[in-house]
């Protein structure tokens, strides 16, 4: 009976983790539609900054993914094969920092606004758009973490899961210096910030997925 309350828990966590990545992936919907994205140089993330066009839409979707992705994990457990895998607290705090990103919104656009940036590194612009950066800086560095030491852990093996873990780390390592370029020069953004979400949620799926 608890092995099938703990099966039963298990199957929920990874359908409502489907829900979540899925609408953690907004940004999927947005480039197809093409309606929202006027400048390729600027980030998924200032079309939630106040006063976009659907701004509360999409903050509130992040807000939603973050709430499910946590439920998720929490349902799914830490453990895999009896052992508690050691990336499952930083897997909380990604989920965790996402919904804070979709409670708090940015200010001004400061991908497209050299006004705004300039503001930004000022201190000028409100509360609400700092907890927004921090927010998506701890997000980051998160799941970076917890790939990391699921790398660490699956590094000798050949499962389909130690496989995915590997590539998404080497990916994260040759995008993070086209981040920091993309962002410094404010160019080519909404190509380069997917590679990140595509990533992150792989790493979720599998995290999910593996057997308890």
């Amino acid at each position: 009976m608890a092995f099938s309350s703990i099966a039963s828990r298990i199957v929920f966590g990874r359908v409502l983790g489907v829900v979540g990545l899925l609408v953690y992936n907004w940004w999927v919907v947005v480039a197809v539609n093409g309606n929202l994205v006027t400048n390729t140089d600027e980030f998924f993330s200032d079309l939630e900054a106040v006063g976009r066009p659907d701004a509360n839409i999409l903050q509130h979707l992040d807000l939603v993914a973050g709430l499910t992705l946590l439920a998720a994990l929490l349902l799914r457990g830490s453990r895999s094969r009896g052992v508690v895998r050691e990336e499952w607290p930083w897997l909380l705090g990604f989920a965790a920092a996402s919904a804070v990103g979709g409670q708090f919104a940015y200010t001004c656009s400061e991908g497209l606004s050299a006004a705004c940036r300039r503001a930004q590194w000022h201190l000028d612009l409100p509360l609400h758009h700092y907890l927004h950066v921090l927010s998506g800086i701890v997000e980051f560095a998160t799941i970076t973490v917890a790939i990391f030491l699921a790398w660490k852990r699956t590094r000798t093996s050949a499962t389909v899961v130690a496989h995915i873990i590997k590539w998404s780390g080497v990916t994260l390592a040759l995008a993070y210096p086209l981040l920091a370029v993309a962002y410094l020069a404010d160019h080519y953004g909404a190509f380069v910030e997917p590679v990140f979400f595509i990533c992150f949620s792989l790493t979720v799926t599998v995290e999910l997925l593996e057997a308890p």
